[in-house]
Parts: structure tokens; sequence; C-alpha cells
């Protein structure tokens, strides 16, 4: 063998050991909620994984307590482990080893929270192009918080589950809050004020979407009439295709360490109430057990009214009262929920509300006194209870309202009565400490009562609190 072909062979030898240095040495990958400014949930075990060789020994290890914590990579390089997590503090590291220490820095530890849905969700704090978020100026100016964390799950729907995407955590400042959902930012910056810990972010929402878009195909093929596309199909419309955005959207987020979630859906889902409330827990229920964490916190707006027709103005209009009673009836549906009313914040020629503090604050409201157990506040809007009859009045009582009902010195409106022949009327009304009294000279004998059962409406019932009072209804005619 000649000098020229040893020195080839002797070099070629290099190289293969080069790469095969390499592989054994590779970096391992992590998904984008695994990175610098990251936040753990507090006091629990999370779920942390990624992808490295095939068989590879993985190490990880918090700085909080320098305990390491081992697994070995499937046949496929996937891997994942638990990690304890202490009470709320940081700034830490966690340290993930497969032969080659990658660092996480920045790591915070606290409560994390999903924050989902479509468009109302999903508006930003800069508000979108022409319609404003009231407030947001003076909140993005004042947001700088190091404390609180968000990252936001792009657009993406997809025919088969993803287990990616393409984001980063950030801390709260003036450029990233502004881009960021502002009910989730004003439910995260209560929480914050409030429980004094890092408060995490996650939103995963996309404008327009209906709910079956965020089921599986598992839950979403049971229902009639929907139909699910097999992988590699194409998408007829991106935000209302059955398991579209679950697969692309959710699907990378499940089993991260959270809290709880809240969710602000439903207008696109406007005119099939019934199914709804057959949909909506479904739902719930399979996030849960996806999260495999038991009934974690699930805490929801009810939509706003909003005259719908202004969409659809040469067709049949639905009335979307019938979805916010469904929204009503599923707090007794869905264990560990609460709904946050929003009567008083409807916009009548715009769907994306601009008061979105209330229903961000309203919905950390439920968690402060359900999740985290602050007492001697109110959570929880007035609820109505139940009709009596009597001298040609019906007198309406409500639940939840210990302190007294108030419509803070403005006319009481929104109320209707009928008798048996099912026609509604509207009804002159009486405010006492905790009813309503109810009468009109075209209802002789009340059966039924009403309020502000329409699309649009401006609610004037509310607590002392100043929590208003949900649509309802006291009949079930169609």
């Amino acid at each position: 063998m000649n000098r020229k072909m040893k020195k080839t062979q002797v070099l070629i030898l290099f190289v293969i050991l080069i790469f095969a240095g390499i592989q054994t040495n590779a970096k391992v990958k992590l998904p984008a909620l695994f990175a610098d400014h990251m936040i753990l949930q507090q006091q629990t075990e999370v779920a942390v994984w990624g992808w490295s060789d095939a068989k590879a020994d993985i190490e990880v290890t918090g700085t909080w307590n320098n305990e390491t914590v081992s697994t070995k990579a499937d046949k496929n390089g996937q891997w994942k482990l638990m990690l304890k997590t202490p009470v709320a503090g940081g700034p830490y590291e966690l340290k993930i080893t497969d032969g080659e220490v990658l660092t996480i820095k920045n790591v915070m530890i606290g409560e994390v929270w999903i924050c989902a849905g479509q468009s109302n969700m999903e508006m930003p704090m800069k508000g979108f192009r022409g319609q404003p978020v009231e407030g947001s100026n003076m909140a993005i100016l004042k947001s700088e918080n190091h404390r609180i964390r968000m990252i936001t799950v792009p657009r993406n729907s997809q025919t088969t589950p993803q287990d990616n995407f393409d984001a980063r955590w950030k801390e709260a400042d003036a450029a990233a809050v502004r881009n960021f959902s502002a009910t989730g930012y004003f439910f995260g910056k209560l929480l914050h004020e409030m429980l004094d810990v890092p408060i995490g972010l996650i939103e995963v929402s996309y404008g327009g979407s209906c709910i079956q878009a965020w089921m599986s195909s598992e839950t979403a093929v049971p229902f009639e009439n929907t139909e699910v596309p097999a992988p590699g199909d194409t998408i007829p419309v991106a935000n209302r295709t059955p398991t579209a955005l679950f697969n692309g959207m959710l699907n990378p987020v499940i089993g991260y360490g959270i809290k709880g979630a809240i969710w602000y859906q439903g207008e696109t889902n406007y005119q099939e109430p019934a199914r709804y409330l057959e949909l909506f827990p479904t739902m719930v229920n399979e996030w849960r057990n996806l999260w495999g964490i038991g009934e974690f916190p699930f805490y929801y707006a009810q939509i706003a009214p909003f005259d719908y027709a202004v969409f659809k103005p040469n067709k049949p209009k639905a009335n979307s009262a019938f979805l916010r009673e469904s929204q009503l009836k599923a707090m007794d549906k869905i264990p560990n929920s609460g709904m946050a009313v929003l009567m008083d914040v409807g916009e009548e020629t715009c769907i994306h509300p601009m008061r979105k503090k209330e229903g961000g604050e309203r919905l950390a409201l439920w968690a402060l006194a359900k999740t985290y157990g602050v007492r001697d506040f109110s959570y929880r809007s007035p609820e109505f209870n139940a009709i009596e009859i009597k001298e040609g009045q019906l007198v309406v009582s409500f639940n939840h309202a210990a302190n007294g009902l108030t419509t803070f010195g403005k006319e009481l409106s929104g109320f209707e009565i009928a008798g048996q022949n099912k026609i509604f009327y509207p009804a002159n009304a009486y405010l006492r400490t905790k009813s309503v009294v109810l009468s009109s000279p075209r209802v002789e004998k009340p059966v039924a009562v009403r309020y502000c059962f329409k699309d649009f409406v401006v609610g004037t019932l509310f607590g002392t609190d100043g929590l208003p009072v949900s649509s309802f209804r006291s009949d079930d005619w169609e």
C-alpha cells in the first residue's frame, strides 16, 4: 500500500471518528417550552421532555436543589422524565445532558396557566386594527416585570399532532405585553399582585375558531356531522376544521406543568347552543385526561352580547343568548370550573369588547377564590334561583347575592315576562335587596321571566360587588 493510499485511509478514519464523536455527544434537543426565561409550576412534579440519540442516557438537574433525575431515550430518541419543583422563586438554571450539557437560564418557579380560545382571547393588549383595548397604553407602559413570563403558540392548523412550535418565552415588558393576549395578561397581572409569585402564561388561541377545532379526533368524531380530516388531507378552513388546532397548537403544550386554564371562546358556535353544552364539557374532560394531573381548574368567559346580524345581515338571526345560557349551565357539568359574566361590556357592532380588563380580572377572581383560597371578597356573579307568582306579579330570587343587588343608580331594564301564551312583553321592574319584582299590564297571569335574553343588550343588574348578572330564562320553551 503506497503512502498516498495510507493518507487517504487515515483521513477517512479521522472523519468517521469525528462524526461518531458528534453523534455520541450530540446536544440534546428541547421543545420551545423548555428554554431561557421559562417558568415551571411550583411544588409539584413537572414533566421535562425532548429528543436525543436513540438509547442515550439523559440527566436533568435543577439548581434549586442540585438533584439529578435520569432516564434513557427510546429507540426514536424521545425521552421524558418528572422533576420535583420547590416553592415559588428563582431565577434558577436547568441543566440537561446526554453527554454534552445544555443549560437553560433564568428559570422561574411559580404559577403557570394556559390561556386558550378564539379572537377575544387572542386580542392583544395593543388591540386589533381599529379596535382598541381600553386602558391598554398605560397598562403596557407600566408592564415591566421579570416575574411575569409569557409565550404564545403561533397559529398552526394541522391534520396530524405536532410536537413543537416556533416561539420563545418573554419577560413582561412593553414590547412583549403589547403583543400578548389582553385577557390573559390582565388575568396574570392580578394573580401576581395578589399572590406575589412568578406567573407563567401560555397563550394558545386562534381567532374565529370553533370548539371542535380544539378537540382530538378521539373526541370530535362521536359528534354528529363532524368531519375530521385524515392525515395529509386538505384543511377546508384553518380555524374551523375539527381537530386541526388541537393537532397544530395544543398538542405541543399538553403535559407541560400547569396550575389550570382560562378559556374565552364560543362566538363561532353561537348557532349551536345545545351541541355546545355537550362539546364544551367533553373538551375540558379530554384536556384534563391528557394532562394527567387531575381536574385542574378551568375558568372561562361567557361571550359578551353582540348583534350577530352584523356578520350575516341577510340571513335569519340566531339568538346568541342561548349560547350564553349553555355556558351558564356548563358550570354544573364541568367540575372545578367557573364563569366570568360579561353582560356589561358587550358592543353592538364589534364582537371584540374593548374592556378586556374586566374579563381578565373576573377570571382571576375565580382563581384567587377557588384555586388559591383567598377569602372575604366576591368572585361569582349573582345567579337566577327561582320565581314566585304573587297577585299578578313575578318575584325573582337570586343565589350568590349575599350583600344584595344593585343597578348602581341606573334604570333597571332587560326583563320580560310571559303568560301561558308564551309571548314575552317588557316588564316593569322593581328592585328589592335580593330579589326583583316584575309586572306588565299586558300579562295578567305571568308564568315565565327572561332577563337580557337577546343577541345584544346591556346588562343593568349587578351584585353590590360589581359583578353582573348573566342573561337567563325561567322557561324551557323553544
